[in-house]
């Protein structure tokens, strides 16, 4: 039995990315990094529509008072649609001009988790942050290649997040002192690909999407490999659960550095079999 299928569309996202749900505005949104456009999903009638962007946007998530904050290569800034409207910028990294926001969320206290790294994947100078809700800029770990994730457990007391470029996948413990703790949680083989960006679902195991490795993974909270779905795209990047229920997921692709096809940078909805998480708001 087949458990994806294709969202049809005319565009194929360069590297989609920053996958989020808004109950807000019944919509799931996803970003294209590198063209740079942001994406946006209407449920109810499956219509899609496709913003360009002024630089490239590694994440968005919903803000309390209204439109998206969004992680752009040269800080985040709030997003407006409708009028489009993108403001000025807050770097946390002024003295890395070649660095970008890669991924990125919100958590269910209204702050920003989101990484950094060099965009040429050169240098492993990216790092974790945490922006609050009053704007001050907290680094949580440093010496990344390529930060993917964060995700959250559903009881609150773990941060899952991904060094892509090392293979491995980070668990930190959470408290009101915000991540303490780092300690090395899963490790992909090279056969698996790469760990790319991730969920966790309502029974607290983890979704991760596999770059170069063409498909998602649940891993149960003890780390050991529950079950993978299969996925015609080489490069699965991100995974989001949406839906009034939180029963749909879905799960987007990179085409970049391969050949055209019908498949690679597609965006694909599957069947999980299990409902997700809802997505944190930012308070800022």
């Amino acid at each position: 039995m087949t458990l994806w299928r294709k969202i049809e569309r005319d565009v194929r996202d360069t590297l989609g990315e920053g996958a989020m749900w808004s109950v807000r505005d019944g919509a799931f949104y996803w970003v294209d990094i590198l063209a740079p456009a942001l994406n946006r999903l209407i449920l109810a009638d499956g219509s899609i529509q496709r913003w360009d962007m002024p630089a490239p946007l590694g994440w968005v998530a919903a803000r309390a008072s209204g439109g998206l904050i969004g992680g752009f290569r040269d800080g985040v800034a709030a997003i407006a649609l409708d009028p489009f409207h993108v403001d000025e910028r807050t770097d946390p990294e002024p003295h890395l001009p070649g660095n970008r926001m890669n991924d990125g969320k919100a958590d269910r206290h209204g702050a920003i988790w989101c990484g950094t790294m060099d965009m040429a994947e050169e240098e492993a100078n990216g790092s974790l942050y945490r922006l609050s809700p009053t704007g001050e800029w907290q680094v949580i770990d440093s010496g990344y290649m390529v930060p993917n994730g964060p995700a959250f457990s559903p009881c609150g007391g773990w941060l899952y997040h991904a060094d892509t470029g090392r293979r491995v996948i980070y668990r930190f413990t959470l408290d009101e002192n915000g991540a303490q703790e780092r300690r090395e949680f899963i490790r992909f083989a090279e056969e698996d690909g790469y760990p790319d960006g991730m969920t966790t679902d309502a029974e607290g195991f983890l979704w991760v999407a596999h770059w170069d490795g063409g498909r998602i993974t649940r891993f149960a909270p003890d780390g050991t490999r529950d079950r993978s779905i299969e996925l015609p795209a080489r490069r699965i990047t991100n995974i989001a659960f949406a839906g009034e229920n939180l029963d749909r997921m879905f799960v987007t692709s990179a085409a970049t550095g391969l050949p055209p096809s019908d498949y690679d940078g597609a965006l694909f909805e599957v069947e999980a079999g299990v409902t997700g998480n809802p997505a944190g708001t930012y308070h800022g």
